[in-house]
């Protein structure tokens, strides 16, 4: 399928059939095409949870409050969101900047731009995303106000602010993940509506995983896998050319 093929192939389908699995590994490749997605700042604060063991489909399911969608699902994909590993995934991205910019920048300017690097992911990545029971951002919300009175400047840099930012990231990558699995000529559901309590304790998940969206996965059980015909706002009101 070329990819006007694919989107429009792609449904939040609500009923998969049962008598047709899908092949764990294709799932497991579309997951690493996912991490092709963008993301804020190349973090990637996010994991990947591929669900296919029959036990624990069950418990995701009852988490996804049993909807159809997950109940007869083939496999349940959990995208999670770890803030909680800013520090790690920085020192990761400056580390390979540096390795990139010696082998890629002319030599004249590397040293500059390893700097900069150092700067961006050695400190101000570690300050913008910390967290102190919400007062961190508060100082960050009142110092980018500041700023911007003498120069552009990002203002949404408040705790909160940059929860928002992680989730949607995660997100994009999940929406590559369904793009991908489209291609492949299988079926996915985003589910926002579940039980991020009862789905952290199944997964077994640490304190600082945040659920970002469960995606049950399967082959659509014919016309009954999605409700009809697709509906959107019409273009003319949502596209301005300005």
């Amino acid at each position: 399928m070329n990819l006007d093929e694919v989107l429009n192939f792609r449904r939040s389908v609500r009923l998969f059939d049962r008598q047709k699995p899908i092949d764990p590994e294709r799932v497991r490749h579309c997951l690493e095409l996912a991490t092709l997605a963008p993301n804020s700042s190349d973090m990637q604060l996010w994991e990947f949870y591929q669900i296919t063991q029959p036990e624990l489909l069950a418990k995701v399911s009852e988490a996804c409050l049993g909807q159809k969608a997950a109940s007869t699902a083939s496999q349940i994909v959990v995208f999670v969101v770890r803030r909680d590993r800013y520090r790690k995934h920085a020192r990761a991205v400056l580390e390979f900047e540096r390795g990139n910019i010696r082998r890629n920048s002319p030599r004249e300017r590397q040293e500059k731009r390893i700097k900069d690097r150092e700067l961006y992911y050695g400190y101000l990545m570690p300050f913008v995303y910390a967290r102190f029971f919400g007062l961190l951002g508060l100082f960050r919300k009142l110092l980018a106000n500041i700023i911007s009175i003498f120069r552009p400047m990002m203002l949404e840099v408040s705790e909160n602010d940059m929860r928002v930012v992680a989730h949607k990231s995660c997100a994009l990558a999940a929406q590559t993940f369904m793009i991908a699995m489209a291609n492949e000529g299988y079926d996915t559901c985003p589910l926002e509506g579940l039980d991020s309590r009862r789905l952290r304790k199944a997964l077994k998940l640490p304190h600082g995983a945040e659920i970002n969206m469960a995606i049950p996965c399967g082959i659509r059980d014919g016309e009954k896998g999605i409700w009809g015909e697709r509906f959107r706002v019409p273009f003319d009101e949502v596209y301005h050319r300005m």
